[in-house]
Formats: structure tokens, C-alpha cells, sequence
């Protein structure tokens, strides 16, 4: 088992890795760097062997998959993420990673949005998509989470042998943090002074296909770690609907002892219906999601062990 793991995932990074390499080795003496070459096109795998990383090919596409693979290959105390673009700075790891050792703390998030990062980040609505995120987040799961998208983050043990990965692309950090939140995960920010992409190097993430399968990920993970809250608020929307379009037919019920519209009401009846079994349906799933934190909670004992078991 290694004692630190510094994990960067790459695809077409021949500009940046080798100084992301070094910058690290340099802040993180004896620690391990892996890079996980996703298909890249020019020469990132071999500029980053010839800098002293451990180079893996994983030959999915996605962010997503790159960081299934390193989770699952990789056994260490401590992990470090960042990305192979230069844009985080590697002196801030040592200070992560004490977090993980000496504090116990599961992810320590690397802070872009709390120091540089608007006025790095020459791409306007990237800006606006993170704080729409953030938001987003912070509202639907009750937290107060700094920076949900950062690609810096540093993980226990127990944290990466029990996170399921389900994203394939850049959703994942999202997917990390909501993850993080609901299993209610030790926590801590790290605010860290971002820089833009050095001229010459182009980021990967599409800013409408991207934040839109962002968003579609956000309303899916609020689905199913909140069902109650979900169901409930489509519940309300429903019985409201349904109950504003059946009052004047009951009212002319009520005058004329005749019901001159029975369209309206029949289908007023199946959304109200709809409402109440939708209610019913955030109840019983809102149980299923306690037994799966109940669940969650014996995985992370037996992580633990497993932990004891391979760092001695």
C-alpha cells in the first residue's frame, strides 16, 4: 500500500504533465504519481513516464471512467486527484494531505471559487455554471459545500474503497460531492489559488453538453438520496394543478346540482391520484434510502479493516 497516491487523469496534456509531475514530486516527496493516459493523441504517456510517473492507459473515454480504474487499482493511505492542465497548485497538497492523515477527514476539497478563480478563468459561462452548481447543491441537499466542481481533492482510504462510481464524464466530482454529502462523510475545504490553462492548452469540458449532463445529474442524485423531498415537491405540484382545475367544477356543482364539465373533472381525479400515489412513493423509497445508509455505514466498517489489514 502506497503511503500517498497522487492520481491525474489525462487526455491530451503533453503541454502541462510534465511540470504537474515534477510540481508534485517536488511537494510531495515519496509520493507515488499516477497518470492515466484516456486515449490521448499526442505524446502525454511518454512525457509523463520520462518525468517519473507511474503511466496506466485506460482506454475508455470519461473522466468518469479514468477515476473508476484508479480507485479500483490503487491501495493507499492517502489519495490526491488533480488534473494534468497545471491549473492547481501542487504546494497546496502537503497541506491536504495532512487533513487525511493526522484529521481523519474523508475528502478535502480543493477550494477554486473562495480565492482566484473568476478572475483566472477567462470563460464566463464556466464561471456561471459552477456558482449555478454550487447553488443548486448547497439548496437541495441543505450543505455548504464551497466548490463542487473542483477537479483538487484528496481522500481516505475508506472514502475510495467505498464511493461507487456511476459517472462516466466530468459529472463526477458532482457525483463525489453529493455522494459525500448524503453519506455524511468528513469534510473539509481547502482554498487553493487557481490559475487559467498556460496559452496553448485547450480544457476538454464543453460547457453546454457538459453543465447540461451536470445538471441532469444533480436532479437524478437529488432522486434518489432525497426521495421523499423529490416526490413530495412533484406530490404538491400535482394535487395543486389537480385541485386548481376542479374547484369551479365543484363550485358549479355546488350552484347548479350539475356537472356541465366531466372531462375536467375525470382528469383532475387521475392527477390528484397521481399526487397521492407519487406522496406514497417518496415514502417508501425515503425508507429503502435509510436502510441503504444503515447499509453504507457497515461497508465503511469493513473498509476500515480492510485498511488495517493492508498498511500494516
Amino acid at each position: 500500500m502506497d503511503e500517498i497516491a497522487v492520481l491525474i487523469p489525462c487526455y491530451n496534456e503533453a503541454k502541462t504533465i510534465e511540470k504537474v509531475v515534477l510540481d508534485f514530486k517536488r511537494a510531495l516527496p515519496g509520493a507515488v504519481i499516477y497518470v492515466y493516459n484516456n486515449n490521448s493523441s499526442d505524446d502525454t504517456a511518454a512525457i509523463a513516464e520520462r518525468a517519473g510517473a507511474r503511466v496506466v492507459n485506460e482506454y475508455r473515454q470519461g473522466k468518469g471512467n479514468v477515476i473508476r480504474r484508479m480507485f479500483r487499482d490503487i491501495d493507499a493511505k492517502c489519495y490526491v486527484m488533480a488534473d494534468g492542465d497545471d491549473t492547481y497548485p501542487a504546494e497546496a497538497a502537503p497541506k491536504m494531505v495532512r487533513k487525511i492523515l493526522d484529521r481523519n477527514v474523508d475528502m478535502v476539497i480543493g477550494d477554486r471559487l473562495s480565492s482566484t478563480y473568476f478572475e483566472e478563468n477567462k470563460r464566463p459561462f464556466h464561471n456561471f455554471g459552477n456558482s449555478l452548481v454550487r447553488a443548486s447543491i448547497n439548496v437541495l441537499f441543505g450543505t455548504d459545500v464551497k466548490d463542487i466542481m473542483t477537479g483538487y481533492r484528496a481522500f481516505s482510504y475508506r472514502f475510495v474503497k467505498t464511493f461507487p462510481v456511476l459517472s462516466k464524464g466530468f459529472e463526477i466530482e458532482t457525483e463525489m460531492t453529493i455522494h459525500a454529502c448524503d453519506k455524511n462523510m468528513f469534510m473539509e475545504n481547502v482554498v487553493i489559488e487557481y490559475r487559467d490553462r498556460p496559452e496553448g492548452s485547450f480544457s476538454k469540458l464543453n460547457t453546454y453538453s457538459d453543465g447540461a449532463r451536470v445538471l441532469r445529474t444533480i436532479g437524478g442524485l437529488f432522486r434518489n438520496y432525497k426521495p421523499m423531498a423529490f416526490f413530495g415537491i412533484v406530490s404538491a405540484i400535482l394535487f395543486i394543478v389537480g385541485s386548481a382545475f376542479m374547484v369551479p367544477v365543484l363550485i358549479d356543482y355546488v350552484n347548479t346540482g350539475l356537472v356541465d364539465r366531466f372531462p375536467t373533472l375525470i382528469v383532475c381525479g387521475f392527477v390528484i391520484l397521481a399526487a397521492i400515489i407519487s406522496l406514497f412513493s417518496g415514502i417508501i423509497l425515503q425508507t429503502i434510502a435509510y436502510r441503504n445508509r444503515q447499509d453504507f455505514e457497515m461497508e465503511l466498517i469493513k473498509a476500515e479493516e480492510r485498511y488495517k489489514l493492508t498498511s500494516k
